[in-house]
């Protein structure tokens, strides 16, 4: 049972990945032929510089909005906290495909929730800790 709930899982990221894959393939054959339709002869290089500088531009119109509402109400752990966990997602996913493509262990989609459910629960402790001690230094700090 274990090693059929392993493989479940494994082949449930597996899925993951390729639709991952299948996704950027996609775009990237897309991108390449409007390239040749169009006679520009941009080279992987320049196409690289141009696609993901549009798209991090384009992200940063979302985020960088976001973010900033959050800092005028004085929410930077907030700010921090997406931060941190989105570089917790990108070094979960690369934990599992490492392991994977390294065969040196099994590709869980389960050890990347256990990950950042670990993360929600030490961050809540954190963020609690932190609400306790700034309520004490307000009593005494009224005294």
């Amino acid at each position: 049972m274990y090693n059929a709930r392993m493989m479940d899982n494994t082949s449930t990221l597996k899925r993951i990945v390729d639709i991952l894959i299948d996704i950027i393939y996609k775009t990237h054959s897309y991108i390449l032929s409007m390239n040749d339709s169009y006679e520009s002869q941009l080279s992987d290089k320049q196409l690289h510089f141009i696609i993901i500088g549009l798209l991090g531009i384009a992200m940063l119109l979302v985020i960088y909005p976001l973010f900033k509402w959050m800092a005028k109400k004085n929410l930077t752990v907030l700010i921090s906290w997406f931060y941190v966990f989105t570089v917790l997602v990108v070094i979960t996913f690369a934990i599992e495909i490492g392991q994977w493509y390294s065969h040196t262990g099994e590709m869980d989609f389960n050890d990347i929730l256990a990950g950042l459910v670990g993360y929600f629960a030490m961050s809540f402790i954190f963020l609690l800790v932190v609400a306790i001690i700034e309520l004490i230094k307000s009593i005494f700090k009224k005294k």
